[in-house]
């Protein structure tokens, strides 16, 4: 019965009793090896790409949000019993506990996101996440780095706050329509499923006007980690119309993020994220989409479809 009312549990129980879903990570690296290996791979990755051009120096849409909306303790409180039960070991008290006390805490936390909004400041101390390295999939030889993949664990504070602000950006996307409309990953409503359906349609309107059909499939390494957090920031200003302490909110939570590998019981050094989105954060998924946004325009310009899914 509780399979059955909880889809993710049913799911897990499957993935167990098929075998599928990675070993976990080998013993024979070190925590400092992985930290060295993902900081070698995104610099050399960053090494090997041009500089992209400046987007457009105007607002497309003449759309402009320069302000987030002040959250209430309901609002808080409905975060927080909305987290998964997972937490971070930094945290002060477990993830149950604070479901427990949602409603108690909710008035001392909002105080804290909304001086956070308001200001467009992030705490240095929900910026900070441990690494817990992840093997891509089942079947990868365990004991080579090249084969994981940085997983962020934050902060459940700083979640939650990326999930309240997660919400009002989304709204401010969905309601001025400047999302790509061919655009699947993360969107509430749209997956695989969705992709593989208008792909396939494309495909076969294609062929009943007697046109030629080619499909080109392309997969981006590292996609999260090399993200550049000025090239961002400008897409978000430009692109996207957001300005003032919102635009200052992105620039605090991008800048000055620090990360140190856990494994087999050992910690690597603390070091700067100078790049990338973290995986496994709120807030980084659909900044992933307003980085990538302009490649919809770009192709569509050659009158190509483009449809775009998770890149990680």
């Amino acid at each position: 019965m509780q399979q059955r009312s909880t889809p993710r549990w049913m799911w897990q129980s499957i993935d167990k009793l098929l075998g599928h879903g990675g070993p976990p990570a080998d013993a024979g690296i070190t925590a400092v090896a992985f930290q060295d290996f993902f900081d070698k791979k995104v610099a050399d990755i960053r090494a090997s790409i041009i500089s992209n051009a400046a987007p457009p120096e105007f607002v497309e849409t003449n759309c402009v949000f320069p302000g987030f909306q002040p959250v209430s303790p309901d609002d808080v409180a409905a975060a927080v019993r909305g987290l998964v039960s997972k937490q971070c070991a930094t945290d002060p008290i477990p993830t149950w506990l604070l479901k427990e006390c949602a409603d108690d805490l909710a008035p001392f936390l909002c105080r804290l996101f909304n001086r956070s909004l308001q200001s467009g400041v992030v705490l240095a101390a929900l910026k900070s996440a441990y690494i817990c390295p992840s093997i891509k999939k089942s079947g990868l030889d365990a004991a080579d780095a090249k084969n994981y993949r940085p997983i962020s664990n934050l902060p459940l504070t700083s979640k939650l706050l990326e999930s309240l602000v997660a919400q009002q950006l989304i709204k401010y996307l969905s309601d001025n329509n400047l999302l790509p409309d061919r655009e699947s990953a993360y969107r509430v409503f749209r997956s695989t499923d969705t992709v593989i359906a208008r792909v396939l349609s494309d495909i076969l309107t294609a062929l009943d006007k007697v046109d030629i059909a080619a499909l080109t499939v392309l997969d981006m390494s590292a996609a999260f980690d090399t993200v550049d957090h000025a090239t961002l920031l400008r897409w978000l200003q430009t692109l996207f119309g957001l300005g003032g302490s919102v635009l200052s909110w992105f620039h605090s939570y991008l800048s000055q993020r620090r990360r140190h590998v856990v494994h087999q019981g050992n910690s690597s050094p603390s070091s700067v994220v100078e790049f990338g989105v973290p995986h496994g954060s709120v807030s980084g998924p659909i900044l992933f989409i307003t980085y990538t946004a302009d490649v919809t325009r770009i192709v569509e310009r050659y009158g190509l479809n483009v449809h775009l899914l998770a890149c990680l």
